[in-house]
């Protein structure tokens, strides 16, 4: 098994009430993609954090394997996310993959 982990942190010039709605808007759009990729076995998405958390969200997701990551990486639906709902409100993006 593959995890996949990214942290973001949103644009600063965002209001509290725009990161409020971004974040739901990426929770939702990623967390939708459950049972629509092959080999995408689990996915949330963490808004939340403490207030020692220096990142807005989180994205914990788990793959069967390398393929499979790969895979979801170019596939149409996630893509579609990732271009309307992360992208445009991002400004940096950490990610680190890893097998179990």
């Amino acid at each position: 098994m593959v995890k996949h982990v990214i942290l973001w942190t949103l644009k600063e010039n965002l209001t509290a009430a725009e990161k409020a709605e971004v974040k739901a808007g990426i929770k939702a759009g990623l967390e939708g993609l459950a049972g629509k990729i092959p080999g995408l076995l689990e996915i949330r998405v963490f808004t939340e954090g403490l207030p020692s958390s220096n990142a807005d969200l989180m994205l914990d997701s788990s793959f069967a394997d390398q393929e499979s990551l790969k895979d979801y990486a170019v596939h149409p639906e996630h893509v579609a996310v990732a271009e309307t709902k992360v992208r445009p409100y991002t400004a940096l993006r950490s990610c680190l993959d890893y097998e179990v």
